[in-house]
């Protein structure tokens, strides 16, 4: 099992290298060259400024097994059909019984704002500590459960 994270902007990479660090599991950190990252603990790839670069890229390593941290419903909803676990930064877990509806959420959503012209939507409210402490909790949660089900599937083969 390895965590991969979409990290272009991503607020909650320490966590993750906290929590993976406890853990022993290994992480990856994909960014394009737009931004500078750097990591005593995870291996960092760089990949070209593209769009959708990082995405592939991190769809084309993860496999079956490991943890995706992307807060694109696209990447998750790849990651997913690979047998991969996904979260989003807020902490919400991506399943296959989720996905569909933020997907069309997402569609519709576009859709709209396409029609009213106005293409410019506001940000994401700025991140509090309970932001951190919910994504947190739940990050290690699902790395325990994944942790648990790799684990039972390695003993069921012995």
């Amino acid at each position: 099992m390895q965590i991969f994270v979409d990290a272009d902007a991503c607020p909650v990479v320490g966590i993750i290298e906290k929590i993976a660090k406890e853990h022993k599991v290994p992480v990856t950190l994909l960014c394009d060259t737009n931004h500078v990252l750097s990591s005593d603990y995870s291996e960092v790839i760089v990949v070209g400024a593209g769009a959708d670069a990082v995405d592939y890229k991190l769809i084309s390593i993860c496999h079956k097994g490991d943890i995706v941290v992307s807060q694109d419903y696209g990447v998750a909803a790849m990651a997913l059909g690979k047998g991969a676990y996904a979260i989003h930064q807020s902490g919400k877990w991506y399943t296959n019984d989720n996905i569909d509806q933020m997907l069309m959420e997402r569609h519709l959503n576009k859709k709209a704002r396409r029609s009213s012209h106005k293409n410019h939507i506001k940000g994401p409210k700025k991140r509090t500590e309970e932001d951190d402490e919910r994504f947190a909790q739940s990050f290690e949660k699902m790395l325990l459960m994944v942790q648990e089900k790799e684990c039972k599937k390695c003993l069921n083969e012995a």
